[in-house]
């Protein structure tokens, strides 16, 4: 793949290393499997409701072509294929795109890894109904590169789905030194602080790029529960959702 603006070698390399255990419940991406049910709920009923659909039909998303930029391990591309939609996993380690598929493959899923950046798939013309923009821009080199690019591979009238860290002195506290350094939940050195973006911040990017904040949420983690779940607290973990106007 080649060099992209966006794309920071360091947070590759960091997240390439760990490729293997995308999928282990208990391993470093335990927090991501913690938070997965919250935020695909909201995925799902923010997408049903802004195309009209009925989230509890069997493939809501059908007919619907959906990227998620910076996959990972295909974490959300799978339960997302099995809603109905055309899938697209793209993610610049070359290892986390070998670990995605061969877990698609187990499953039975037909999507399409791809080891490319948000560039790359721009500069290529493809164009998406919905874009998954998930714990990725704390990690990229160029916010604003990155979200060029996001935002030309948007259709007219098409859905965003972003989700990142606020900075704030809590979500340092409660997401680098609780739990990176005390907890364990992360392995040391996963977000650096410096990186994460307010939600003012990441509204006026994204306005920047002809795209419109339509809704925003904080994501809590409850202590009784040991469950993720949506809440007004937008301290440390937010999603937001923007269109692009047709």
């Amino acid at each position: 793949m080649t060099t992209s603006p966006s794309i920071d070698p360091v947070e590759v390399a960091r997240f390439s290393a760990q490729a293997a255990h995308w999928w282990d419940p208990d391993g470093p991406f335990r927090p991501l499997h913690r938070f997965n049910p919250a935020r695909l709920a909201y995925i799902r009923d923010q997408i049903c409701t802004y195309f009209g659909r009925d989230g509890r039909a069997p493939a809501p998303l059908n007919g619907l072509r959906l990227l998620d930029i910076g996959c990972g391990g295909g974490l959300v591309c799978e339960p997302m294929a099995r809603l109905g939609a055309a899938v697209i996993g793209a993610d610049a380690s070359h290892e986390n795109i070998g670990a995605a598929s061969a877990h698609a493959r187990e499953q039975g899923l037909a999507i399409d890894y791809r080891h490319a950046s948000a560039e790359a798939l721009a500069e290529a013309g493809e164009l998406f109904d919905i874009i998954l923009n998930l714990e990725v821009i704390e990690h990229v080199a160029g916010r604003g590169a990155f979200l060029a690019a996001c935002a030309q591979l948007l259709k007219p009238g098409g859905i965003m789905i972003l989700a990142t860290l606020n900075r704030t002195l809590k979500a340092y506290g409660l997401a680098v030194l609780g739990a990176e350094y005390v907890l364990g939940w992360l392995p040391r050195g996963t977000h650096d602080w410096n990186k994460f973006i307010t939600p003012e911040e990441l509204s006026a990017l994204l306005a920047a790029q002809g795209l419109h904040v339509t809704g925003r949420t904080g994501v809590s983690y409850q202590i009784l529960t040991s469950r993720w779940a949506p809440s007004p607290d937008m301290d440390v973990n937010y999603m937001l959702c923007a269109v692009k106007r047709a």
